[in-house]
């Protein structure tokens, strides 16, 4: 069963059980869909007000929409890599280490793109707070703050995932992701202040 079809008690106990996954990448996934999703709360509860508050909330959601699957893709991903870790029949040497170095890249798809979706709703969350309704705009705070830490904990997986390479471009590219989604998440705060 997909994680994502999990009942959100079911989902949280998954991620405090003994396995390998789901793990921080699938909890970034989650919460990044999380904060997108009040994104479109507050957008959809605004259209009375702001005329593009509809087209934010689509935006919103498309975001909650793309960051939710990845969750699954993410724990895929590295139990995949796990897994080819630990293979004790692989053939030992460059041809191994070539394919545990592919299978690790791999993972660090998953949380790299949800660094970079974490770092859109935070931006997103800025706007939201200068235009949504008033008495929601803390939750677009809220929403910028949980996108921030998403992006810095997926930005931290890749580095991990990619044996934090600091030469490697996926590595500084998801930590320059998670240093804008930061950046956001202070102006949002600045904006409802």
């Amino acid at each position: 069963m997909s994680l994502l079809d999990l009942p959100l008690r079911e989902f949280l106990d998954e991620v405090a059980a003994g396995g390998r996954t789901p793990g921080g990448g699938s909890v970034a996934a989650v919460v990044t869909a999380a904060a997108a999703g009040l994104l479109a709360k507050v957008a959809r509860s605004s259209r009375n007000e702001w005329a593009e508050a509809p087209g934010i909330a689509a935006q919103a959601e498309a975001l909650r929409d793309r960051t939710a699957l990845l969750a699954q893709a993410d724990a895929d991903e590295y139990e995949a890599a796990l897994r080819a870790q630990g293979d004790e029949s692989a053939q030992p040497g460059e041809r191994r280490d070539f394919a545990l170095g592919r299978a690790f890249a791999r993972a660090a798809e998953p949380p790299l793109e949800i660094a970079a979706i974490a770092a859109d709703v935070a931006r997103l969350s800025v706007t939201v707070v200068e235009r949504g309704e008033p008495a929601l705009r803390a939750d677009a705070v809220a929403a910028a703050l949980l996108a921030a830490a998403a992006a810095a904990s997926a930005s931290e997986l890749v580095a991990v995932n990619l044996t934090a390479s600091e030469r490697d471009e996926r590595v500084r590219r998801a930590r320059r992701l998670a240093v804008e989604a930061a950046e956001a998440a202070e102006e949002a705060r600045g904006a409802l202040h």
